[in-house]
């Protein structure tokens, strides 16, 4: 009975594993099957249904799509290279100098990981509107350029690598932005990569801030877009509201698919789990 347990296990976790599988993709499936297929078959399966890509097409052209996929990239692309550079900078700062305060200011650091970005929105919003960047872009990502789970990820990272590199590096005469930028960040690209997955995700995802801090067109993110287009044209069918929404959420389907290794391999690394 005992030499059976782990097999046992084994397969309830596998079980498991493939029922909250295909609890998430049924939904997927679906949004796929509607939007490939003419709206007549929207409601019925069949295995001989034509193919049509005017689905595709009436969403693009039914609502400025092309204007919200720019807005998202230049906000994530933004945050993401702000992120980087000042959560390097105090990664590096964490991992390697010893100063004054420096386990108190990584509590804070960590504390902001408890607190929900939610709970903030009344006080971001009246500061966007005293600075004047409602309805920019700037507005949206602004609150974001910086990272906690970011710092705590590269912190993890930096302090796996060898002390004696930092000392060898010093000895030929490096500055610590060299050894930071020989050493340190070719070492830690997993992470990077990780957390730039992460990163655009939750800011290609993010709906509540950006509905808020805007107010037109030229500034709102595809997933306000998106919302905006589903409530506005509630006549038009289910499958070029699919549609749309897989050319919303495609982009980052397949950026995962493409670096999931990468992706669990860097947490993994990092002492995450």
């Amino acid at each position: 009975m005992t030499r059976f347990a782990p097999d046992i296990d084994r397969w309830l976790n596998t079980l498991g594993a493939w029922a909250l599988a295909v609890l998430w993709v049924l939904p997927l499936a679906y949004a796929v099957w509607t939007a490939v297929h003419p709206a007549a078959y929207e409601a019925r399966f069949d295995l001989f249904a034509p193919l049509t890509a005017d689905n595709f097409a009436k969403a693009w052209n039914a609502a400025p799509f092309s204007r919200y996929f720019l807005n998202t990239f230049i906000l994530v692309t933004g945050i993401l290279a702000c992120q980087l550079v000042l959560c390097t900078l105090a990664a590096f700062a964490f991992a390697r100098f010893r100063f004054p305060g420096r386990s108190a200011l990584f509590a804070l650091v960590l504390l902001q990981l408890l607190v929900m970005p939610d709970i903030l929105i009344v006080e971001n919003y009246r500061t966007m509107r005293q600075l004047g960047l409602v309805d920019t872009i700037t507005a949206i990502a602004l609150p974001y350029v910086a990272s906690g789970f970011a710092i705590f990820l590269l912190r993890q990272t930096f302090m796996t690598i060898p002390r004696e590199l930092d000392e060898a590096a010093r000895v030929e005469g490096s500055s610590y932005l060299g050894l930071l930028w020989r050493i340190y960040i070719p070492l830690a690209k997993p992470t990077y990569l990780a957390f730039g997955l992460v990163s655009v995700s939750h800011h290609w995802n993010n709906f509540l801030w950006p509905l808020i801090v805007t107010n037109s067109v030229n500034t709102r993110p595809v997933t306000v877009g998106l919302s905006v287009f589903s409530a506005v044209d509630s006549g038009i069918e289910w499958a070029t509201i699919n549609a749309a929404t897989l050319m919303t959420s495609g982009p980052l389907l397949i950026a995962f698919l493409l670096f999931q290794r990468q992706f669990v391999q860097s947490f993994m690394r990092a002492g995450i789990k």
